[in-house]
């Protein structure tokens, strides 16, 4: 269902994801691969690729498996499904999913969240960041600023979401409660579901409707009008 009206005025909090929800992930992850290919061939090894392809598809297993101490977990099977040591492991995870995909990021960065973030802070509204990824880095990139960040390799977290750990701390942080909360995701499946079990509205970034969620598509649809409004008779 697409949404329409929400009662911003009783919402006090609102957290975004950040992969797939501020910025084009797909668009960054076309780039990363062009990079990764041509890394590939000058290197004449596929070992990166081998890496990172098993890296991701364990800590996606993980995510919905949502197993605690996760980082631990991820590098005991990445390691046994490469053969290759934690360290290696670890460089290169550190500089192709943390530190080169920061040079396209902002380029990707979607329409409208600067002039959403201000409408927030004229409102006197908190934004809190909650990402399965350290995303400190991700936002100055995008020149966004946010009240309260964490991600799931914090400490006090170490768990994914579907699970409502993160959020709930985040919350606890911002001395506000579930109903004054809003979650801005684009996965229904993890975002969507840890927002509901932590008793948040979630609302979910779509290019098309998704059935049992309220959607938006860009940040310039109507149900964000009212955080506009300001700004436009200003």
């Amino acid at each position: 269902m697409i949404a329409r009206n929400i009662d911003w005025g009783s919402i006090r909090f609102v957290v975004f994801d950040v992969d797939g929800t501020l910025y084009n992930q797909r668009m960054l992850r076309l780039r990363m691969a062009g990079e990764l290919i041509a890394d590939a061939v000058a290197r004449g090894s596929l070992t990166n690729l081998r890496v990172l392809r098993a890296y991701r598809s364990l800590r996606e297993a993980i995510g919905e498996g949502e197993i605690d101490d996760f980082q631990a977990s991820l590098m005991t099977r990445t390691v046994a499904r490469t053969g290759q040591p934690a360290e290696r492991i670890e460089a290169i995870v550190s500089e192709w999913i943390e530190r080169r995909p920061l040079a396209y990021i902002a380029s990707c960065r979607y329409d409208g969240l600067v002039e959403l973030f201000a409408g927030l802070r004229r409102q006197n509204k908190s934004i809190g960041i909650y990402s399965d990824y350290p995303a400190d880095e991700k936002l100055q990139r995008m020149t966004l600023s946010a009240d309260y960040i964490l991600a799931a390799s914090d400490p006090g977290v170490g768990i994914q979401k579907p699970d409502p750990r993160g959020l709930q701390l985040l919350m606890q942080r911002a001395g506000v409660g579930p109903a004054q909360t809003v979650l801005i995701g684009d996965r229904p499946e993890r975002d969507g579901i840890a927002a509901r079990r932590a008793g948040v509205m979630p609302l979910i970034r779509s290019d098309g409707p998704r059935e049992g969620w309220l959607t938006f598509s860009t940040y310039s649809d109507p149900v964000f009008a009212a955080l506009r409004a300001e700004e436009a008779s200003g």
